[in-house]
């Protein structure tokens, strides 16, 4: 019908003419009100935002003179990252004359991949960035829990 037409239904109801969806041939509108309308609109992206996956990139640091124990503490940390669903960045760093062992630090890397084999994965393979040894992980489907808000 012709914009005015609409126009005038609108205002005889009392309610506002509402555009939903523009295009080039015929714009789509209804007639309510405006204020309801908006309200619905960001409840909906509100529950889009929830239903979204909870996670994003974690990186964890290493380096090829690391304790025993502090290893551990990291798989235990990289563990729970892993089980809500976050992505690993494992870096390992290099300093000085650490550098001309790389096989240390890649020994260090395995043993930290043994330690979080029960939820995650690695992506890839280790790749250096400078004097970096830098390795992805990604969980693995089905062993993530939900976090907790």
């Amino acid at each position: 019908m012709p914009l005015e037409q609409a126009l005038a239904k609108a205002k005889e109801r009392e309610l506002d003419l509402i555009l939903v969806a523009p295009s080039d041939t015929a714009p789509v509108c209804k007639i309510g009100d405006y204020g309801r309308f908006k309200y619905e609109i960001e409840k909906r992206e509100k529950e889009a935002r929830k239903s979204h996956k909870v996670g994003g990139m974690k990186e964890i640091k290493l380096s090829p003179k690391i304790d025993i124990h502090d290893l551990n503490v990291r798989i235990a940390r990289s563990s729970e990252f892993l089980q809500k669903g976050h992505r690993l960045k494992v870096t390992m760093m290099f300093r000085g004359r650490e550098i001309t062992h790389k096989n240390i630090g890649e020994g260090v890397v395995d043993k930290f991949l043994e330690g979080v084999k029960d939820f995650g994965v690695a992506e890839g393979n280790k790749k250096f960035e400078g004097k970096n040894l830098v390795l992805m992980v990604v969980p693995i489907k089905g062993r993530e829990i939900r976090a907790q808000s």
